[in-house]
């Protein structure tokens, strides 16, 4: 308690000492002055997605698929920043803004299609934000709930509270301190805040790893798990028979809807690239990108995150996952009256965590919690104040009231995230929303704003609201039409056709209004100067400039996506080999991340400029 003490005094400490370099302006609110350096940027990141909701989900994917479950987080899909190193953060950096709705000016102006693309992505990046806050919401309170039993501490409060709504209040309390210092300190508080919880969290993870190998034998291991468990490869189906050891895997396994693996990786797979070629949603991965001193460190940031955060993160899950999986029985999943699998991290922290270690973890954790939190609260006041209130409202604010604003903002959409976390039941089912619902109405029109100069921002503004509805409205019909389906991966069911009905609005909408004026276009693709299908603007372009080389680098970039994709894999799937002591499988992988690192050192790193 009191390593939790010390580490909540410290991230206030450093909000309050940081609140007048952040009060300077938006840009220094916002984006740090683009003053930090990509690396600390990068960890800041890692630690961001370091999230406690999503740690308590992996350590439960592991705990139930073993090797298998590597592949799962590509429903994120984790494999974004491999395609934002290759080429994409670059492209985003290049356009020098503050937001992500800002940048839209760049590509569509500020007409009529300009305003509205301007508009509805500031509506998703709001609707994103609360969904991220209230899925951070549950999952904090759901943790601590587990190390600070109510019985302890409803002594010392006025009120009571039925046992449903005990996460509730611990999510109040820990979300309130962590709006109040990324309130006071904006950017640089939240990067330094991150760096010191990175570090606690490396301490920590590489403590559990490393009780899991002394103390649990691969032989015992083996005893404990089905066969094909410590196998990453798949059939048709999963093939995973908890009969005989823990029955009640099997029901999980089951509610899950995974057990048709190989349809489910591809349409995660299919999903996954699209989701990526379109670029970082607007919130704070876009946000840190923007903030790098230069397009070069923008993309050296986004290959850091992979490179910081993956063998960290998955030392430790591992580590909780075989002690959790040997001494199961010593575990307290019951929850609410009823088995809740997401307990396992928490639980086994209790029981196996020795005291300090205990207290470093749950700082840690809750750290990554405020970490993903305070960045998302952050990203949701720059499209409010920056998009919004000096847009429309008062373009001649000054710096102090554009602060003030800011201020406002990030408690008002605390306080909308909260009242939806009440509602919510499980991480899995928010999370499953976020990923395959709400970013499947972004992809279309997200994907062909970067590749195709004839997308209008008429064409934008449509395809983004036919997503965005089709989100809301597709699942809960698909539901009832369809009852067996497994709740937790519906929307990835639901994405083709969510798919389908937004590129036709995109495209049709496009065709049917007037390009985007020619001089736009052009400035943007002198700028940015993507490949992809710019024939025109390009042909303009050369005839203006003849010295303009357009980008060659097609071939090349798909090349490096594929093999950063390999590094990052080898980077999930190595530390979990060396944590269940499968030594013949450890050195495979380190040598095809040794391999596939020295291609992207020579292909990507070597040729990387702004």
């Amino acid at each position: 308690m009191a390593i939790i003490l010390i580490y909540l005094v410290a991230i206030i400490g450093i909000g309050f000492y940081l609140k007048r370099r952040a009060a300077q302006n938006l840009q220094a609110y916002y984006q740090g002055g683009k003053t930090l350096p990509w690396y600390m940027l990068g960890l800041s990141n890692a630690s961001g997605m370091f999230d406690i909701s999503g740690t308590m989900w992996l350590v439960t994917l592991c705990f139930v698929y073993g090797m298998k479950s590597i592949w799962i987080p590509w429903l994120w899909p984790v494999f974004n920043q491999v395609i934002l190193m290759v080429y994409l953060s670059v492209w985003l950096r290049r356009s020098n803004v503050l937001t992500g709705a800002e940048w839209i000016r760049t590509r569509f102006g500020d007409g009529t299609g300009g305003r509205l693309s301007h508009m509805i992505v500031v509506v998703f990046a709001l609707i994103s934000v609360l969904g991220f806050l209230a899925y951070g919401f549950v999952g904090v309170g759901k943790f601590i709930e587990i190390f600070l039993p109510w019985e302890a501490v409803s002594a010392y409060l006025p009120f009571t509270l039925a046992p449903e709504y005990v996460p509730h209040f611990y999510g109040i309390v820990f979300t309130s301190i962590a709006t109040l210092y990324v309130m006071l300190g904006g950017m640089m508080s939240i990067v330094w805040a991150d760096v010191l919880q990175f570090s606690i969290m490396t301490f920590a993870a590489l403590a559990i790893g490393i009780i899991a190998i002394t103390q649990v034998s691969p032989q015992t291991l083996q005893a404990a798990v089905p066969p094909g468990w410590d196998n990453p490869f798949f059939g048709w189906t999963l093939d995973l028979d908890w009969t005989g050891l823990i029955a009640e895997v099997n029901d999980k396994i089951l509610s899950d809807g995974y057990s048709l693996f190989s349809i489910f990786v591809m349409m995660m797979l299919f999903k996954g690239i699209l989701v990526s070629a379109a670029g970082p949603a607007p919130n704070y991965d876009m946000q840190k990108i923007l903030s790098t001193r230069s397009p070069r460190e923008g993309a050296l940031m986004s290959g850091f995150v992979s490179v910081a955060l993956m063998p960290i993160r998955y030392f430790m899950i591992a580590g909780f996952t075989v002690l959790a999986v040997v001494y199961y029985d010593r575990l307290d999943l019951v929850s609410g009256g009823r088995l809740d699998f997401e307990n396992i991290l928490p639980s086994a922290i209790l029981e196996f965590a020795p005291v300090g270690i205990m207290g470093l973890l749950l700082a840690g954790l809750i750290a990554a919690f405020m970490s993903t939190f305070a960045s998302t609260v952050n990203a949701a006041p720059a499209y409010l104040v920056n998009d919004i209130y000096r847009r429309y409202i008062n373009p001649d604010a000054s710096n102090r009231s554009l602060i003030h604003a800011s201020y406002l903002c990030s408690v008002a959409v605390v306080v909308i995230s909260t009242l939806i976390g009440l509602y919510v039941e499980s991480i899995n089912s928010v999370l499953q929303w976020l990923v395959s619902g709400l970013w499947g109405g972004y992809v279309v029109s997200n994907v062909l704003k970067w590749y195709w100069w004839r997308l209008n921002g008429h064409g934008y503004f449509w395809g983004m609201l036919a997503g965005i509805v089709c989100a809301l409205l597709l699942p809960p019909v698909v539901a009832r039409l369809m009852p067996q389906l497994a709740s937790d991966i519906l929307p990835l069911y639901v994405f083709p056709a969510m798919l389908v009905i937004s590129a036709i609005a995109c495209i049709f909408t496009s065709l049917a209004t007037p390009a985007e004026d020619p001089q736009l276009l052009q400035r943007f693709y002198r700028q940015v100067n993507p490949w992809g299908f710019w024939g025109p603007v390009r042909r303009a372009v050369q005839q203006q400039q003849p010295d303009f080389v357009a980008n060659p680098n097609f071939k090349r970039d798909m090349f490096n996506i594929l093999v950063g994709v390999i590094t990052q894999t080898s980077l999930v799937a190595l530390p979990i080999f060396v944590v269940i002591q499968q030594w013949q499988s450890s050195l495979t992988c380190l040598l095809v991340l040794v391999i596939s690192a020295l291609v992207l050192k020579k292909n990507w790193y070597d040729k990387l400029t702004d």
